[in-house]
């Protein structure tokens, strides 16, 4: 069933857990979270990225999930990730399709931040819809736009209080050290946990984290093996992750774990039967491996049985 956003991360915040938030792109992705969800007994956040929209359109993208979700009594959110593009997010508003949306205007100065993110708020609530809002700029790339590390700042806590305040958002993104995509960190992981202690005892919204795929060394070196160039990615560790969700992190958004074992699945599968043409046959593989990942993060998370 579809919820809003606020729905799940207030009881999240409650409880003390994170909830996963998961990209997709197509129907074999959301065929993975969805399985996931259900043998985890998890409820779950279906997102979908200005890319993935791009590519699958917003229409198309949103009946299957819409449809996915009528087929589970488990509570799923349909959230639009990362929207920096104003329009887009009134869009997604205003198509009826979406239960939460992001609205991304950290580039923005912060006046400026305040302003559009409290004008989306105002929208959305009226049609009974979540927002997300990031205060605070996450390095890496994110679909068209990539934040280079000397643009990317940390979250100020006191800033967080008065854009909250200011702008009614349901969540708050905030930037403690991860970054987006597969090369997050050259040693280990590092975040900044004592700011977002500071952030957590001051601002009463649930908290997302976002840029905290672990990039699973078990799925790293399959798709490595054959053939993928990504033996110096690096994620965000499995340790530094139950910390932030004992700090305060409701959602946390993974994207890049589930590119990796998309890849993986699909690369040893045609290294191992060269011979099969069958599209269903050789994305199996894939889905089973997305699965295997999302259900790891939902325990990690501590959202397995709190659907």
């Amino acid at each position: 069933m579809l919820v809003s956003l606020k729905h799940i991360l207030e009881k999240a915040h409650r409880g003390h857990y994170a909830v996963g938030a998961f990209n997709i792109n197509n129907l074999e992705t959301l065929q993975a979270v969805m399985a996931a969800a259900e043998e985890e007994q998890s409820p779950v956040i279906v997102q979908t990225s200005e890319g993935a929209i791009q590519y699958a359109g917003m229409e198309e993208i949103g009946a299957l999930v819409h449809l996915a979700a009528r087929k589970t009594k488990l509570p799923v959110v349909f959230h639009l990730d990362h929207g920096k593009n104003y329009d887009l997010v009134v869009e997604a508003i205003q198509s009826g399709l979406y239960t939460s949306v992001m609205f991304d205007g950290s580039s923005l100065p912060y006046a400026e931040n305040i302003a559009a993110t409290k004008r989306i708020v105002k929208m959305a609530h009226a049609k009974k819809i979540s927002v997300e809002a990031e205060l605070g700029a996450i390095a890496g790339i994110e679909d068209f736009v990539s934040v280079e590390e000397r643009d990317a700042h940390f979250t100020d806590p006191q800033e967080a209080v008065e854009f909250v305040r200011k702008t009614g958002c349901d969540a708050l993104a905030v930037a403690i050290g991860t970054s987006h995509g597969p090369f997050k960190f050259k040693g280990e992981s590092r975040l900044d946990f004592a700011r977002l202690k500071k952030i957590r005892e001051a601002v009463g919204v649930p908290l997302v984290l976002h840029g905290a795929s672990g990039v699973p060394t078990n799925i790293k070196k399959l798709c490595t093996k054959f053939g993928c160039e990504i033996a110096a990615a690096k994620g965000v560790s499995d340790s530094s992750i139950k910390k932030a969700v004992s700090l305060g992190i409701n959602k946390v958004n993974v994207d890049t774990d589930l590119r990796i074992a998309f890849d993986a699945g699909i690369r040893k599968f045609l290294h191992d039967r060269p011979e099969v043409i069958d599209p269903r046959e050789i994305l199996k593989p894939a889905v089973a491996l997305m699965t295997k990942v999302i259900r790891q993060k939902m325990k990690l998370l501590g959202c397995s049985g709190k659907g």
